[in-house]
């Protein structure tokens, strides 16, 4: 009987002890935080986010991808807590809330090999326009013209074709790719293929030896330097949406996102910190 007694205290301890973890939550109740959109922003964001758990042990931050529509459009309809648009916010989305975090560029690229070193405005309008179809009328192989193309919904192409006056209609692309990665592997792999990319995403892949060039623009190199000194003329903020004025772990995520904590991360992708 005495055994049977302290094997009864023993099930009642453990079922106390079970029922006290059971009951402990507070503290110890995971959050999730759901950033969705460009994906120009979103390797940062990851990185930023991995910092940022590493601090708030109870979060887990989640980034998704799928342009900066998707992110502006998630972060209204409440599908994110935070939307990433690699642009500024239109004059028909003033009704949400975007935080800077980092500046960059948009860099048209060649492949390493392409003899060509560099195009003017009109050259390359023709070239995404197809009037200029093979490379010996730029001055470089004869070869004709791979055209890479932004999918619809990528702020990228949205300010490509502001900045070159043009409708997505006139572009006659051979290839159309989503993210930054994609453009990058295309132009990689076909030596007569050009594209258009974030400078920061493309500098960082030339540096570690992806074979790409990046092209300059307006005689001025694409480059994170003319970047941050703002001489570059295709540049653009990289932004953090939401819908309303954030609250809680948002705010917290936002508010460390936005400080001199993480340039070491901006400066590592490639982009630009903004001043603090």
């Amino acid at each position: 009987m005495k055994k049977l007694g302290i094997v009864v205290a023993l099930i009642v301890l453990i079922g106390a002890v079970w029922g006290f973890w059971r009951t402990k939550p507070n503290d110890a109740k995971i959050e999730k935080l759901v950033l969705t959109g460009s994906s120009t922003i979103a390797p940062l964001a990851a990185e930023i986010g991995k910092r940022f758990e590493s601090l708030h042990s109870n979060v887990r931050v989640d980034v998704q991808t799928g342009g900066s529509s998707r992110g502006v459009s998630d972060a209204r309809a409440g599908l994110a807590d935070i939307g990433m648009a690699s642009r500024a916010l239109k004059d028909d989305e003033k009704d949400l809330l975007g935080f800077t975090v980092a500046l960059d560029g948009i860099s048209v690229i060649l492949n390493k090999a392409n003899p060509v070193q560099s195009l003017n405005k009109q050259q390359i309008i023709d070239i995404y326009t197809g009037k200029i179809i093979n490379w010996k009328e730029v001055g470089g192989n004869d070869a004709p013209i791979t055209v890479v193309n932004k999918a619809e919904g990528r702020s990228t192409l949205e300010l490509f074709l502001h900045y070159f006056g043009l409708k997505n209609t006139d572009v006659k692309p051979h290839v159309v790719i989503g993210d930054n990665q994609q453009g990058i592997k295309t132009v990689v792999g076909n030596p007569d293929a050009i594209g258009y990319v974030s400078v920061g995403t493309a500098e960082y892949g030339a540096g570690q030896g992806v074979a790409i060039k990046l092209l300059p623009l307006e005689g001025i190199a694409a480059s994170v330097k003319n970047v941050r000194n703002r001489s570059f003329p295709l540049s653009r903020p990289l932004n953090l949406v939401t819908r309303t004025e954030p609250v809680g772990i948002v705010k917290d995520f936002i508010e460390f996102a936005s400080s001199t904590q993480i340039n070491d991360l901006i400066e590592a992708q490639y982009f630009v910190p903004v001043a603090r």
